[in-house]
């Protein structure tokens, strides 16, 4: 039977969402409904997918930044359809559908990276995916000074500088980050400007800390080292940029443990970067 017979290729709706997270938990992933909501509320986004026989066969979302960087994600096939030829076809639809977006970025799986390089996408630099069992964090870093809770006057400062930093406006992102889970939003002003910041957000398998982003990284330290004692009670994730090479030894040194890398890579050119350097946690592999 021709590829194109097996599968459907349509919009997602909200009554897939049963079905499509179902597909996340058999591959282990942390994503909770919360998480496939937020993709699918914005309307520039596009969540698309493969169907067969009425039964979601595989799913593909990109989240719209600003229209400058859209961002590849949730990218799954069932187990039992693999080989069949769903994963290409949802690839090539959403490629065709982000054609407007100078930008097209993505978290690949080594798994997946292969099928990435065919379609177009070049390596930038690798994500390593790192976990901490619950506990108490015992830290020896001096105490850090004006650590607060972000607010809605804080919030619009750092959007500012986020666009900056990130490459386009992803306020849509933090935003909802900050009404779901305003426990995890932290910054740290050194008098009235941002020194940095950090959001988190519950998961099926840990809490995961990120995105954060700092001038430097005792900064970083700082903030994490917060948040980790606001969630000791729970596993705990982060997705760091491999480059962070003094960083990635500290969070190892207090009880991170690498499990996985994901390859950042971007669809033909990379023309909003934004400032790596000052990225020390991204916000995971579906938002970017």
């Amino acid at each position: 039977m021709p590829e194109n017979r097996l599968f459907t290729i349509r919009p997602m709706r909200f009554e897939d969402l049963d079905q499509a997270l179902g597909l996340s938990r058999a591959e282990g992933w942390n994503q909770t409904e919360k998480d496939w909501k937020l993709l699918l509320e914005k309307r520039d986004n596009v969540c698309i997918v493969a169907e067969k026989d009425g039964r979601i066969a595989g799913t593909a979302t990109a989240l719209n930044h600003e229209n400058k960087i859209a961002w590849i994600g949730m990218v799954l096939v069932d187990k039992s359809l693999r080989g069949m030829g769903a994963g290409k076809m949802l690839l090539q639809q959403i490629i065709d559908k982000l054609k407007h977006i100078k930008s097209v970025k993505l978290d690949a799986t080594p798994a997946g990276e292969p099928l990435y390089s065919k379609l177009g996408f070049r390596p930038e630099y690798k994500i390593f995916r790192m976990r901490r069992e619950a506990g108490i964090f015992d830290s020896e870093i001096a105490a850090c000074k004006d650590i607060c809770s972000i607010n809605r006057e804080v919030f619009n400062d750092i959007a500012v500088t986020d666009k900056v930093i990130f490459g386009a406006d992803r306020s849509y992102l933090l935003n909802n980050l900050l009404n779901d889970f305003p426990g995890r939003a932290l910054c740290i002003k050194d008098g009235n400007s941002i020194s940095g910041y950090l959001f988190g957000r519950d998961g099926s398998r840990f809490g995961h800390i990120g995105p954060a982003i700092s001038h430097s990284q005792d900064i970083a330290k700082c903030l994490i080292t917060r948040a980790l004692e606001s969630i000791a009670s729970q596993p705990a994730g982060v997705d760091v940029p491999e480059y962070k090479e003094e960083f990635i030894k500290w969070l190892a040194s207090v009880g991170f443990v690498t499990q996985r890398y994901f390859v950042r890579m971007y669809l033909d050119a990379n023309p909003f970067p934004g400032k790596p350097e000052s990225q020390f946690l991204i916000a995971g592999p579906e938002y970017g």
